[in-house]
């Protein structure tokens, strides 16, 4: 049981401009993106993913990351953060003033070599460079463990590979890893054997939860998440997102629904409501898409009433 959340802050990770972007089948310009980020600054979220050092080629939708990094406001009480694959797409995040970095892998050697085509083990050796690169440079890293509980390859994944593999990034310098669920097939009693495994390795204040909508259970998850003890959740608003090499993986779970869970509960989130939703509105009309949040869908409603 969670015994109280009154004033118990829980940070939230905007994945959209990344991980939700780079998902969606119509990339945006530069000036686009560089909107939606301003707009989800306004909404008092203290940590964005603003995109990835990735090659273009592979990963239209996050071209000229680095530029557009360096064309946002900075501010020392937001967090804006880069995907840096490798020691290339890092030197590029540190040419524009990126404080922090992430690192990706995953607890499925068979997701990990469709998704990055390496082994897990050549996943590490590749990002080693990154992490010691951002040590030098007083560079914050975060981890991003994909695959917690299913893999679309090789099915049930088990709870004491994702704690093998996290704490493995933790001891390599990762301040936090963030245990995507990304599949979105997972429901609270795994998810709960999952966090036992890595709780047993790790403190609860260096574990982050991100997790898919896909079958309807990303809030019930986070729910069983908030019970373990965990307090920063990844998310994306408008539900952007999903997985290419997961088939019918639907986006990560949406910052308003994420909103609506924490706030009802009496966590503290530092969001604007309104501007959470303006946000909201405005890249789901930009993507000509509907948004599949079930509270963005109520709010408007009981607005238009």
């Amino acid at each position: 049981m969670i015994e109280s959340a009154q004033n118990d802050f829980v940070k939230i990770v905007e994945v959209g401009p990344r991980d939700g972007l780079q998902n969606e089948k119509t990339p945006l310009t530069l000036e686009q993106r560089h909107s939606f980020i301003l707009d989800l600054i306004k909404t008092g979220l203290k940590s964005i993913e603003v995109g990835s050092c990735v090659s273009a080629k592979w990963v239209p939708q996050m071209a000229q990351s680095d530029e557009l990094f360096a064309q946002l406001p900075q501010d020392p009480n937001i967090q804006l953060s880069m995907l840096t694959p490798n020691l290339k797409g890092f030197e590029s995040a540190l040419a524009v003033g990126c404080k922090e970095v992430a690192v990706f892998t995953a607890a499925s050697e068979s997701f990990t070599r469709k998704n990055i085509n390496c082994s897990i083990d050549e996943s590490f050796e590749k990002f080693a460079d990154v992490i010691a690169a951002a040590k030098q440079n007083n560079i914050q890293v975060r981890g991003y463990v994909s695959c917690i509980v299913d893999c679309p390859y090789e099915g049930a994944i088990d709870p004491q590979q994702v704690a093998k593999v996290t704490q493995r990034l933790y001891n390599m310098g990762c301040y936090e890893v963030s245990l995507g669920e990304t599949i979105g097939t997972a429901t609270p009693d795994r998810v709960k054997k999952v966090w036992n495994a890595c709780l047993a390795e790790l403190d609860s204040q260096v574990l982050a939860g991100h997790f898919h909508n896909t079958y309807g259970m990303a809030i019930a998850n986070i729910y069983q998440s908030l019970e373990q003890g965990i307090r920063v959740f990844d998310s994306s608003i408008a539900g952007l997102g999903g997985c290419p090499y997961a088939k019918g993986a639907s986006g990560n779970v949406s910052t308003e629904d994420l909103y609506y869970l924490l706030s009802k509960m009496g966590f503290q989130t530092g969001i604007d409501l309104d501007a959470l939703m303006l946000a909201s509105q405005n890249i789901s009309q930009v993507l000509q898409r509907p948004n599949p949040s079930n509270y963005a869908n109520a709010y408007w409603q009981t607005r238009c009433a």
